[in-house]
């Protein structure tokens, strides 16, 4: 069994595949390092003395430093070193774009909408535009579950606390998220479902959805009829018979839109899952399809890994400037940049952000970066994009979702239940976690730790994500886990 791995040839620390007892002499890239203390799974040993103030490099790039001396064979952790991160950064544009071998796309068994789009389910959505309407939102989703037959996989509704109360950026948000899920093309049929003296008025959300399809999309104003719940059935009767003409037909690959998230990460999922993510990603932007990485606080200290694949000066400029006006965010909110990463992930061996972020952008797998978009703001270029968005779970998946995601992929080290309202995969980053945590996790990534190949686990994830995109059910959409959460910044009036 092999118990350390050095994961780039400039690494003066290794990471434990499995637990290291002190005293056990073990060999990683070459190396041959005594434990002089225990190292749990997933943490840290040095493979040679670092001084004080010296960097700690995993990844072949620094993920902080020393805050004390470190002798070889010891522990690394929060206990002896700390970050490296401040402010902002200024970037520079030195160009290594790699090129793409294309590959005759496979197909999956998915829907063809209208408007051409592709989509890996057929349901029927209501989205509430305010919170004052939730719970009747609620009701009318259990009320009509005699809807969901034929081809018609579903009727659910996403809730949230906003539509109202809000100014500004944070309004402005909230209606084009809204407007986003609306138009996503796994929504075969839409209710948008208002109470009537909420901010986010009818029109204005005419505008800001745009041109629409008038079956495919209905609205209702609850306030502007006596019974909500009798008019409500009657257009969920017109939504259900428009999406009862779609049935599943073989599309390409290079149609998928794939998230890719992480979140509860452990030391592993920069070793094992997340690199079997980025290897897919690789898989599906050789077939001509797109994948989409965001949590942008989670890149601090990665840029190196990201930058230089910018397949142009524009899009370099839209990257960096994504990374600075993040880190704003953070300093007009008087935090600093690096508060990250959580009890859970220093548990499972990650110490500072640069080694969260450099574990994290492991999903982008090494494809050129296309494009670089806003919150809110649809996938339009095929390949690898970056999307602007916090590290949280519920918010970044809510946005890849909105960005047009078919499938979000999930990579864990820790387990974690929710859904998004596009399917979501459960990736795990280690096989305890798989075990322990099967009704959670839909993918073991843990054999990588045990020598099988990434090009091997990645087209064993390939298969799975074919498979769920031609209709069979992620864990979280067999537990009925679906929801939102909207970035809000401002002020609640």
């Amino acid at each position: 069994m092999t118990k350390l791995i050095r994961i780039n040839e400039r690494d003066n620390v290794a990471v434990a595949l499995h637990p290291v007892s002190k005293g056990e002499t073990l060999t990683a890239g070459g190396v041959t390092v005594t434990a002089v203390e225990d190292i749990p799974q997933g943490h840290k040993i040095a493979l040679e003395p670092i001084a004080e103030g010296a960097s700690v490099v995993k990844y072949g790039y620094p993920i902080g430093h020393a805050t004390a001396a470190i002798e070889t064979g010891a522990w690394v952790h929060t206990h002896n070193m700390k970050t490296n991160l401040s402010g902002e950064e200024e970037y520079t544009y030195e160009p290594a774009v790699p090129s793409v071998s294309a590959v005759e796309p496979e197909t999956f068994m998915g829907f063809r909408r209208k408007d051409g789009r592709a989509a890996v389910r057929n349901e029927i959505w209501i989205i509430p535009t305010v919170g004052c309407v939730n719970d009747v939102a609620k009701k009318m989703v259990a009320d009509n579950q005699d809807l969901v037959s034929g081809s018609i996989e579903g009727l659910y509704t996403f809730t949230h606390p906003y539509g109202c109360s809000q100014t500004g950026a944070d309004h402005a948000q909230t209606r084009k998220l809204l407007a986003a899920l609306v138009r996503h093309p796994n929504a075969a049929a839409v209710l948008v479902l208002s109470l009537g003296c909420e901010n986010l008025q009818h029109d204005q959300f005419l505008e800001e959805l745009g041109p629409y399809d008038e079956n495919r999309v209905k609205f209702l104003t609850c306030q502007e009829v006596e019974d909500e719940f009798a008019a409500g059935r009657k257009l969920l009767e017109q939504c259900a018979a428009f999406a009862a003409q779609f049935t599943r037909q073989p599309i390409p690959v290079s149609d998928l839109v794939i998230g890719m998230k992480c979140g509860g990460s452990d030391g592993l999922s920069g070793v094992t899952a997340n690199p079997t993510v980025g290897a897919f990603s690789d898989m599906v932007i050789a077939r001509g399809g797109s994948t989409v990485l965001t949590e942008v606080p989670e890149m601090f200290g990665a840029e190196g890994m990201l930058l230089s694949r910018c397949v142009s000066r524009e899009v370099f400029d839209k990257a960096a400037g994504m990374l600075n006006n993040f880190k704003d965010y953070f300093i007009s909110h008087h935090e600093t940049v690096y508060e990250n990463p959580s009890p859970g992930n220093k548990a499972g061996g990650i110490t500072t952000l640069e080694d969260k972020s450099c574990g994290c952008v492991q999903k982008g797998g090494t494809a050129p970066i296309v494009d670089v978009i806003g919150y809110g703001d649809a996938v339009t270029a095929h390949g690898l994009n970056m999307l602007y968005g916090p590290g949280n779970d519920l918010v970044s998946a809510t946005a890849m979702t909105a960005a047009g995601a078919h499938i979000v992929l999930f990579t864990t080290g820790r387990g974690t239940p929710f859904g998004a309202p596009a399917p979501t995969i459960k990736i795990a980053s280690n096989s305890q976690l798989a075990a322990k945590k099967s009704g959670w996790i839909d993918f073991d990534a843990g054999p990588v730790a045990d020598g099988e190949p990434i090009k091997d686990a990645a087209a064993r994830l390939f298969d799975l994500v074919l498979q769920i995109a031609s209709g069979r059910q992620s864990k979280s959409e067999q537990l009925g886990y679906r929801e939102i959460a909207i970035f809000k910044d401002g002020v609640t009036l």
